[in-house]
């Protein structure tokens, strides 16, 4: 995919979530506060954000209780690491599983616009094998695609927080920054 589908694709994408966001009845964003907003706050598309890598399959997967935002903990599997650069900085990303035949990988991280510019407690990124990995197998790490956990939206719900092993030290700015009307702001 080049550059201009690339960016064609993210933009749609980014338009597609706006419209649930303020539409659907399934919406994270309470009804009284669609009004109000606009769309989703993002980083304009950088394809400097986006990368094609190896998933580094960890021999021995460990499960883990990954804590949530009301106290809860749920069990996941710690199933590989990305080792990639941004800039000079050499990084890396655990990836994790629910359970051994999730088709998707869930790659929850915080950087150092975390608090600032993004959600403090961090963003997301799900990288499903349909659609995230090439035909040589590397799988597409694209962080223009990282977004908020819904209980940035709502109170309704419970997320989990980012392991200390994915807080990244730099600033990731790609994805989603914060939610426009947060608390305090409405």
């Amino acid at each position: 995919m080049d550059i201009s589908e690339w960016r064609k694709q993210l933009e749609e994408d980014r338009a597609e979530k706006d419209w649930f966001f303020l539409k659907n009845w399934q919406s994270p964003i309470p009804s009284q506060d669609r009004p109000k907003l606009k769309g989703l706050d993002c980083f304009p598309p950088d394809p400097g954000y986006r990368f094609e890598l190896e998933l580094h399959e960890h021999r021995k997967k460990k499960k883990m209780k990954m804590a949530y935002t009301k106290g809860e903990e749920q069990e996941f599997i710690g199933w590989g690491e990305f080792r990639f650069e941004v800039g000079d900085k050499e990084l890396v990303l655990q990836v994790y599983k629910h359970n051994p035949i999730e088709e998707t990988l869930f790659v929850p991280f915080r950087d150092a616009t975390s608090g600032k510019e993004t959600y403090g407690a961090g963003r997301y990124l799900d990288l499903n094998s349909e659609i995230a990995q090439t035909a040589d197998g590397k799988w597409i790490l694209d962080f223009n695609k990282a977004y908020n956990p819904w209980c940035v939206y709502s109170e309704a719900y419970t997320c989990p927080f980012v392991p200390p092993e994915n807080w990244l030290d730099i600033p990731i700015q790609a994805g989603e920054k914060n939610y426009p009307l947060k608390k305090g702001d409405k």
